[in-house]
């Protein structure tokens, strides 16, 4: 039986990604890449060689039928993202979706993902939490926050560098500059960073030092 294998490669450490992962995508008849060429890198490097094929938020709608087709044919495919799970935040669930209407097997494997360790590394409550990724750039991002207002799980959201204290002084004007908060860089690699404060006191050191890096940031829930 064919079957869609939704597989998370590490979001920095080579060494996260597990025996699992790498047996699965030995023995794939294809793999769906985010970026051909960083995902090319990965199998390099643990002597991986199968034929991949571009997917990506800009051509997934016109992919997923000539995927489900061969998935249909038997072949097993396997889809991976430039980091961390597909589908979340990365593309994964469209693919997904149409295999399961075709009643093609999806397995998604456990693995390797950024909100996970920012959320326990955070020292807020993760027992329940939400998670919103990215927030709109522009339209709707002010009534999305409108919305989180009366939250009281912790909040879990992805940000580009160049938009954290954006991000971070949007967030206290709604949240109030008191509440509780964590920022995430850079996570399981290298220059890997965790600071934590009230939103007032990370706005003040994201401005003092400027951002780089895959950033996640953990909001305290409203007290309920």
């Amino acid at each position: 039986m064919s079957t869609l294998y939704l597989v998370p490669t590490p979001v920095g450490n080579l060494e996260d990604i597990t025996a699992r992962a790498l047996r699965v995508l030995r023995e794939a008849d294809l793999i769906l890449a985010e970026d051909t060429r960083t995902s090319g890198n990965l199998l390099r490097h643990f002597d991986i060689r199968r034929p991949m094929l571009s997917y990506h938020k800009f051509n997934e709608h016109g992919t997923v039928e000539g995927v489900v087709r061969r998935l249909l044919a038997g072949e097993t495919i396997a889809v991976v993202s430039d980091a961390g799970t597909p589908g979340i935040s990365d593309p994964g669930f469209l693919v997904a979706r149409e295999a399961v209407k075709a009643g093609v097997e999806v397995v998604t494997l456990p693995g390797a993902t950024a909100m996970v360790p920012a959320l326990v590394s955070s020292g807020l409550p993760c027992d329940r939490f939400c998670f919103e990724g990215f927030l709109p750039q522009k339209k709707g991002r002010q009534t999305r926050l409108e919305a989180l207002r009366e939250e009281t799980r912790t909040m879990v959201f992805y940000e580009s560098p160049h938009r954290v204290v954006k991000a971070l002084t949007q967030f206290a004007e709604v949240f109030t500059p008191e509440r509780r908060a964590s920022v995430s860089r850079e996570i399981s690699k290298v220059h890997e960073e965790t600071v934590r404060g009230t939103l007032a006191e990370l706005i003040a050191h994201f401005t003092e030092h400027d951002p780089r890096g895959e950033f996640v940031i953990v909001v305290a829930g409203k007290d309920s």
